[in-house]
């Protein structure tokens, strides 16, 4: 699933084969935990693809089961979605605080919340449901530090309609080619995160402060779509964005707050913010 929402957020083509086998194995269970995940990623991936009309038919079965289930933030996630699409008829009774927020009309706040969370992507999507253009220009700078272009792309495209004329471009060339999104710093951190360096040593190491270094890490754990430190070396040596193979048992042992939902906005252990977004 993470893999599958990456790359749609990526805009890479290969993310509706990815998300098509993600729901075969997750509907095959039957259990909330897997088919809300499954729904959730299906309806932002066909809001990415400006295919709106498609959104409620993804995530209204499922949102009407983690309704009756009573699951806040499988009931928040899918209601965010349906109300991207126009289809969400009422505000859920239980639903996460930063989609009650958003659901309610205070975009700031929810926003606010996300930022708390340390899930930026959500936080973006908060931002760019906002009125304002400000909100609009902030969410378009999350979202290209993510490297998250489709979503990016509908944001420019919805500023451009309102007649804003501060649009930034997009990420420079070399960020764009990363196979990640990452930053040339951001690779950088990870390198040296392969190395099993705490966030106070990277900073020694590279002449930052250690709440800057700690920005980083959540940017590339959000660009790996990966829940911990661990994960995203993993993932760093899968694209080949480290050399060799120097990860080191256990490094997701010395986490700095990293804290929000999984998979970019997924809910963790039993739908509740764990991994980073």
């Amino acid at each position: 699933m993470p893999l599958g929402l990456l790359q749609a957020r990526r805009g890479d083509p290969a993310a509706a084969a990815t998300l098509r086998e993600a729901a075969e194995r997750g509907y095959a269970t039957v259990e909330l935990q897997w088919t809300a995940q499954v729904a959730a990623a299906r309806a932002e991936h066909a809001w990415l693809r400006g295919a709106d009309h498609e959104i409620a038919g993804e995530a209204a079965a499922q949102y009407e089961l983690a309704v009756r289930a009573a699951h806040p933030w499988f009931t928040g996630e899918l209601a965010f979605w349906l109300w991207q699409a126009g289809a969400l008829s009422g505000v859920p009774a239980v639903v996460a605080e930063p989609y009650r927020l958003l659901l309610t009309g205070d975009w700031r706040a929810a926003a606010g919340a996300w930022r708390a969370l340390r899930c930026p992507y959500q936080e973006a999507l908060a931002l760019a449901s906002g009125d304002s253009d400000d909100a609009g220009l902030a969410a378009l700078a999350l979202l290209d530090g993510l490297g998250a272009r489709q979503a990016a792309q509908r944001v420019r495209r919805r500023l451009r309609a309102g007649g804003n004329s501060r649009i930034p471009r997009g990420p420079i060339r070399a960020t764009a080619a990363n196979p990640a999104g990452l930053t040339a710093r951001q690779v950088e951190v990870l390198g040296l995160l392969a190395e099993g360096l705490t966030d106070a040593e990277i900073a020694a190491r590279l002449s930052l402060s250690v709440r800057t270094v700690g920005h980083h890490v959540s940017a590339l754990l959000a660009k790996l779509a990966t829940g911990s430190r661990h994960q995203a070396v993993a993932a760093a040596h899968r694209l080949g964005l480290v050399p060799g193979n120097n990860e080191k048992p256990g490094n997701d042992k010395k986490p700095g707050k990293v804290g929000g939902p999984g998979k970019e906005g997924q809910p963790g252990k039993d739908g509740e913010p764990g991994g980073h977004n």
